[in-house]
Order: C-alpha cells, then sequence, then structure tokens
C-alpha cells in the first residue's frame, strides 16, 4: 500500500526533522508558556484571596469603635492583606513614636511625620508585592512572538536547503515543509496572547487595588497620627483623593 508523503507532514513530523536549535526554540516556548500560565494562576488567585481578606477587614475596621479595637483584631488574627498591614504598621509607628520618642534618624520629626513615612514604606512594600512576576508575564508577551518566529526562520531556511539539494523544485515539495516550519510562528503567537491579557488583567487589578490603599492611606493616617476623624471641625484639608468604603476594595 502507497503512503501518501503528504499524509506525513504536520506537528509530529516537523519535530522529528528539526534539528538542535528547532528543538531548543520549542522547549523554550513550551517553558515560556508553563512559566506564563503559573503565574497567572498563582497571581489570580492570591488576588481573589487578597480582595476578599481586604472586603472583610474593611468591614470590621469602618465599624469598629476605636483603633484599639482595630489593633486588638490584627493582633489576634494577624494582618494578611494590604489593608490590615497598613493599619498595624502605621499604630505602631504612632505608639512607638510616643513611648520612644525620635531616638533615630527615620524616628525623626513629629509623630505625624514618622507615621507618614512609614505608610510610604507600606504602600511601596506593597506595591511591590503585587507587580511581583508581571515583568516575566511582559518578557513573554514581548518576545514569545520572535522566539516562534526565528523557528520559522531557521525551518524554512532548513526546508529549502533540502530542496535544493534534491533538485526537485515543485510546489508540492515546497509547500509542505515550508508550511511545516510555520508551526513555529503559530505557537510563538499561542504563547505571547495568553501572557499579554494576563499582563494587562493583573496591572489593572493591581492599579485598582493600590488606588483604593492610597486613599485608605489618608484615612488612616488621619485617625492615628491626628486622633481625629476627618469631620473634626479643625481637621486640615483632605487631599484630592476618594475616600474608601467598606465596597470600594471588594
Amino acid at each position: 500500500m502507497n503512503v501518501n508523503p503528504e499524509s506525513t507532514l504536520g506537528f509530529g513530523h516537523f519535530i522529528a526533522q528539526s534539528d538542535a536549535v528547532g528543538k531548543t526554540l520549542l522547549a523554550v516556548l513550551v517553558l515560556m508558556s508553563v512559566l506564563s500560565w503559573l503565574i497567572i494562576a498563582l497571581k489570580g488567585l492570591t488576588l481573589v484571596a487578597r480582595r476578599r481578606r481586604s472586603h472583610a477587614f474593611l468591614n470590621f475596621f469602618w465599624n469598629a469603635t476605636s483603633l484599639e479595637a482595630v489593633q486588638h483584631e490584627i493582633a489576634t488574627h494577624g494582618s494578611h492583606d494590604p489593608f490590615s498591614h497598613l493599619a498595624s504598621h502605621a499604630m505602631q509607628a504612632q505608639s512607638h513614636h510616643a513611648r520612644y520618642g525620635a531616638a533615630k534618624l527615620e524616628e525623626a520629626g513629629t509623630a505625624s511625620d514618622f507615621v507618614t513615612r512609614t505608610i510610604k514604606k507600606v504602600l511601596d512594600e506593597e506595591t511591590t508585592r503585587l507587580e511581583n512576576g508581571l515583568a516575566v508575564l511582559a518578557t513573554v508577551g514581548a518576545t514569545a512572538p520572535f522566539v516562534g518566529l526565528f523557528g520559522t526562520v531557521w525551518g524554512v531556511y532548513h526546508a529549502l536547503v533540502a530542496i535544493g539539494m534534491s533538485g526537485a523544485g515543485t510546489l508540492d515539495k515546497v509547500a509542505g515543509p515550508v508550511g511545516e516550519a510555520l508551526i513555529m510562528t503559530g505557537l510563538g503567537l499561542a504563547v505571547a496572547i495568553p501572557a499579554v491579557v494576563g499582563y494587562n488583567w493583573l496591572t489593572r487589578a493591581n492599579r485598582v487595588m493600590l488606588s483604593h490603599l492610597d486613599a485608605f492611606a489618608y484615612e488612616v493616617h488621619t485617625f492615628v497620627a491626628m486622633g481625629q476623624p476627618l469631620a473634626a471641625a479643625d481637621a486640615p484639608p483632605a487631599p484630592p483623593v476618594r475616600a474608601v468604603s467598606p465596597r470600594a476594595a471588594a
């Protein structure tokens, strides 16, 4: 029984005929895909859990009768979200400055200054934590198409060399190997598209979270450093940021 040569063409035939460079490029694309999907899954699950915990803490915070109740809640259950982390450090900074004063350069200034610097440090820490792994997604999304294109160019080159050496330059002999080489370009796009979509989704979610956290930081600074609510008559004017409601971080 005669076997149609065209029936042997495909992904398996392309991999079997690839040299070390082609197989290395394929392995790189597979590694990129696994890494990007792993980051998207882990960051997505972490984001959902962080939103749930933040919502629960903000509900407790805005319904608490005093900062002491908030501090006791954090000391009992710990801080497992950005909002409780910020509130905990701000209250600890105020308590530390009231007890020991300005003993070091980082504690210089008034209690309000020290709390402000502490809050800024926490915001930087949370920003870094939220952005962990996003650089990998951006790199995969930007480079995977070019890795696939390189694999295609390499495959076309070897296909044309083989055709030239065989002396058979008919269309059926050229189209098959060249078409197989285009598989690498398709794989590169298949790796890059989920990475770009995941990067944009996580970036926007982090931007919303940090915006709410920044507004909450002003509220915490007012309560902790000034010892008065925003509605107090002698409270300083609020900066142009929107206050966070318990539903905002949901």
